[in-house]
């Protein structure tokens, strides 16, 4: 009896129900679409419904079609009833491939992460190498909500503000490594050549809960070129400018078998001094640049994989007076940057047992710079020490990130010995990504720095994704962040530390930003519009002394530093031809120079605008390109308070023959230059010794440049 009773038990079936899939897209029913629910599998017929016989309870459903995105969707199965659901399938979309963000440590595709991240794929890389061959400054200037400002117009320097925020707030990384130190100085976005790099991600707003004390403003990270399994990939450029610059760059990229792979990129870049309107002031510096970049690879194809890079640059950088003249003092005032940089980093990661990847990240930099500003010379030398361990995993709808990492910077200076500083900050870090729904996904991470001379800091960050139709994503984020007081400011990177009282007792500033966006896309099209909003207390301040020993010093302002603004940006991708429109807002406000009461941020235009036509035709490309700044309020300009609002036009034409890639490219074809409205030398100094004024319009004018990429 006991054994007839429990082959009845056992041949009975567990409860179930029935479940009616319907597959809808926008043009009505999708026929032929595969539905995978539980170990159930069926293929929608001419109508996009399937009926499929199911255990009762909770169950996913996954639905893929050629030409669509992949849905999935979750469903409770009645017993002994019937069930409905509807799943909404997306056309694959033709404005961007499939593209991994590693910025955000999960290795997750662009559009499944809760935080924005903006993108700047190869092919548009490639595009504006030939732009500008010999640093990245056209491809960051060209991406929306960065600025590259010019903040030593003698020399060149630039810094990249994110969406208004001072340019030091902004973490620049390789392959996730502060290879160009724990704060980029101004010269380095000028130093680094685009030749090596696959793609750009950028996190705009305080990013201190992924990276640490320096990413308060948010973080861009250049990731290389991989090489690829094959035939060696092996490139020359020459490029050849109107300003007398000449760039030569080699790039070689080997698989060495199915496991190794090896990377060279090897360049030189010129460029004469030029003064423009023939006042005896160099508008354009003179450079001499070598450089040198080693990759090793490895990956087993089974989830480990080492990157080793190293890395070398000299140069030398000569502006101020022209040879044989003299300031309007009647005295030369030459400005000059000598700078010697070398860095090597390692980035491994590791799949483990239980599905769990170790990643590893190390790095060290050294950088010395010989500064001359007249009569005075200042040697320096910074260093910055990085390493960090992390173990990433999934837990039911849960990615989680816990890690620890330790950043050490140095900087010292024998004639200005009094900002000498080492800063260690050992720091632990944890994020959690929670898929609520397939529709919903929540993100939590958070940071624990204990810095060696101002104490602990705790950074969170929260963000969340919502994509509540087939068309339509929302994504909010909102987080806080510190950074460290130190003597670098826009202001020292024009007139050095010599004429700077002692640093004295600082706060660190504290940074808060929210930002919160709205996507909505169907190809071909695909529109983007953001709100933002940041605010920095305790900020650093550089503030003229009227008499003494010094000439400024700097101080925590009294009042925050508030920025607002919105950024919109709509892509058309069809066939050959792509549209890119973008338009960013800015509204930024900051101590006034009495320190009191607010006054609007100098240098940052209230409205900027583009429009990007690329166009393919058989084996040529025709680029057309127009960007508007609007107004801006300048600082200590004895000949205006404003600047005037311009337009820049430019065009750029590729045609390839068999290995050979031609090219033309014209910028600012308009000819719109600063000084043919106002010198760009100040009748006398200031205190501090400065005698240019800042750069609010393009100091180089029309600019053509043209040359060859060659394959062998």
């Amino acid at each position: 009896l006991l054994a007839q009773s429990a082959r009845t038990v056992l041949a009975q079936e567990p409860p179930s129900g029935t479940l009616l899939v319907v597959v809808r897209s926008a043009d009505g029913p999708v026929a032929s679409a595969d539905v995978q629910a539980g170990g159930a599998k069926a293929v929608t017929g001419a109508d996009g419904t399937v009926s499929l016989r199911l255990p009762a309870g909770r169950i996913d459903v996954i639905v893929t079609r050629d030409g669509f995105d992949p849905a999935a969707a979750p469903v409770d199965v009645p017993a002994g009833s019937d069930a409905r659901l509807d799943i909404a399938m997306v056309p694959q979309s033709e404005i961007a491939e499939t593209v991994i963000v590693s910025a955000t440590r999960t290795e997750r595709r662009i559009e499944d992460e809760p935080l924005r991240v903006e993108v700047v794929p190869e092919e548009e890389v490639q595009e504006k190498i030939v732009m500008t061959p010999g640093d990245v400054s056209m491809l960051l200037a060209e991406t929306n909500g960065l600025r590259v400002q010019t903040t030593s117009p003698a020399l060149g320097g630039a810094s990249v503000r994110i969406q208004g925020l001072n340019g030091r707030y902004t973490q620049v990384l390789a392959d996730g490594l502060p290879l160009y130190g724990g704060q980029s100085g101004s010269a380095s976005i000028l130093q680094i050549p685009p030749m090596d790099l696959a793609q750009v991600e950028v996190i705009k707003g305080v990013a201190s809960a992924l990276y640490g004390m320096s990413a308060i403003g948010g973080v861009v990270n250049l990731v290389s070129r991989r090489p690829r399994a094959g035939a060696p990939e092996r490139e020359v450029l020459l490029n050849q400018t109107s300003h007398r610059g000449t760039d030569a760059a080699l790039w070689i990229a080997q698989s060495l078998d199915d496991r190794w792979g090896v990377s060279l990129l090897g360049g030189t870049h010129f460029q004469n001094r030029s003064d423009l309107d023939d006042d005896g002031w160099t508008d354009l510096p003179m450079y001499r640049r070598l450089q040198a970049r080693p990759r090793v690879y490895w990956d087993n194809g089974s989830g480990r994989s080492i990157l080793m890079a190293l890395g070398a640059m000299s140069e030398q950088r000569r502006g101020g007076t022209m040879m044989g003249a003299t300031a309007p003092d009647g005295a030369p005032h030459p400005e000059n940057l000598d700078t010697t940089r070398f860095d090597g980093g390692l980035v491994g990661r590791f799949l483990i047992p239980g599905g769990r990847v170790l990643a590893v990240r190390a790095s060290s930099m050294t950088q010395r710079h010989e500064h001359t500003f007249g009569s005075v010379t200042e040697g320096t030398r910074s260093r910055t020490w990085f390493g960090e361990t992390s173990l990433t995993g999934t837990s039911g709808r849960h990615t989680w990130v816990g890690g620890a990492a330790l950043q050490r910077d140095a900087f010292s200076s024998p004639e200005v010995p009094r900002f000498d500083y080492t800063h260690t900050v050992p720091g632990v870090f944890g994020q959690d990504d929670y898929a609520v729904t397939p529709r919903l996904t929540l993100s939590a991470s958070g940071r624990l720095d204990v810095h060696s001379e101002f104490g602990t800091f705790f950074s969170p960050k929260l963000s969340a994704l919502l994509r509540p139709g087939a068309n339509l994503t929302f994504r909010v984020s909102g987080g806080r962040g510190h950074f460290a007081p130190v003597p670098f400011t826009e202001e020292t990177e024009a007139a050095g530390l010599s004429p700077l009282a002692p640093l004295g007792a600082l706060e660190p500033e504290h940074g808060d930003s929210l930002a919160g966006d709205v996507t909505w896309s169907r190809a071909p099209l695909e529109i983007t519009t953001t709100l933002f909003y940041s605010r920095i207390e305790n900020a650093l301040t550089y503030r003229e002394l009227e008499a003494g020993p010094y000439a400024a010093r700097i101080v925590n302002a009294g009042q925050p530093t508030e920025t607002r603004g919105t950024e919109f940006i709509a892509r058309f991708h069809e066939d050959e031809l792509d549209v890119i429109l973008t338009h960013m807002f800015v509204w930024s406000t900051e101590a006034g120079e009495a320190g009191d009461g607010q006054r609007e941020v100098p240098l940052n235009p209230r409205h900027t605008a583009s429009l990007d036509i690329l166009w393919r035709f058989g084996s040529s490309q025709l680029g057309i390109e127009t960007f508007y700044t609007g107004t801006q309020a300048l600082e200590d300009n004895p000949y205006r308070t404003r600047g005037r609002a311009y337009v820049l036009f430019g065009f750029l034409f590729m045609h390839r023959v068999g290995p050979a890639l031609l090219y033309v490219n014209t910028e600012n074809l308009g000819d719109v230059r600063q000084t043919k409205d106002d010198p760009l030398l100040r009748p006398a100094p200031l205190r501090d010794g400065r005698w240019s004024v800042d750069a609010w319009a393009p100091l180089d004018g029309r600019t053509l440049n043209a040359g060859l990429r060659f394959r062998f």
